[in-house]
């Protein structure tokens, strides 16, 4: 109990500023006018349909994946500009870019890009529960990244990407070409990229 007792507060300033950057996130998407839990109102751990209405409305999906490669990704190129910079400073400034990212991802530009360049016709977006859960899985990402080998963490994001490539037909890696330079295939049942959360 000391040691909890401790640790929080020692990292008072860090979890607070944690706890910000979500309350403000969520607050701004609410004023957008984002559903707070998705298009049925309720409250949900999981989706594992990509082709669900509940996709990207819940706290975790096939996407969340993506997200804990954006904190590794963050990590390390917060490393390579700002190594002098304490820890957790570099933690807070990846959270700042991941809830950036979140209420970018969920204007409608690139809604409607996403539309435009992948089969998800009918996507409207995440539920103001998932942003907030993806800023949190990017911030386990960049803590996994902290905490583990270079290598132990490239090998992570391989099996993540391939993982869900195979699981899902879709990936980080397929959704940043598809709204970087998209193309199209005749990928038979499976599409480029099915849709992203």
């Amino acid at each position: 109990m000391t040691s909890l007792f401790n640790f929080l507060k020692k990292y008072r300033y860090v979890i607070l500023s944690f706890a910000l950057i979500l309350v403000v996130t969520g607050a701004i998407e609410l004023w957008t006018g984002r559903s707070a839990w998705g298009p049925d109102g309720k409250f949900g751990w999981w989706e594992a349909d990509v082709w669900s209405s509940e996709n990207s409305q819940r706290v975790a999906d096939a996407y969340t994946f993506s997200h804990i490669i954006h904190g590794m990704v963050f990590y390390a190129f917060l490393w390579l500009v700002a190594r002098r910079l304490p820890m957790r400073y570099r933690f807070i400034i990846a959270l700042l870019m991941e809830a950036a990212w979140e209420l970018l991802e969920n204007s409608p530009l690139i809604i409607n890009r996403y539309r435009e360049v992948t089969i998800s016709l009918g996507y409207v977006g995440d539920s103001v529960l998932n942003s907030v859960s993806d800023v949190v899985f990017a911030g386990l990402g960049f803590f996994m990244a902290w905490c583990s080998r270079v290598w132990v963490t490239i090998l992570l994001i391989i099996v993540f990407e391939l993982g869900c490539l195979f699981w899902v037909r879709d990936n980080l890696t397929l959704n940043v070409i598809m709204l970087v330079t998209p193309f199209y295939c005749d990928c038979g049942e499976y599409p480029v990229s099915l849709r992203r959360g």
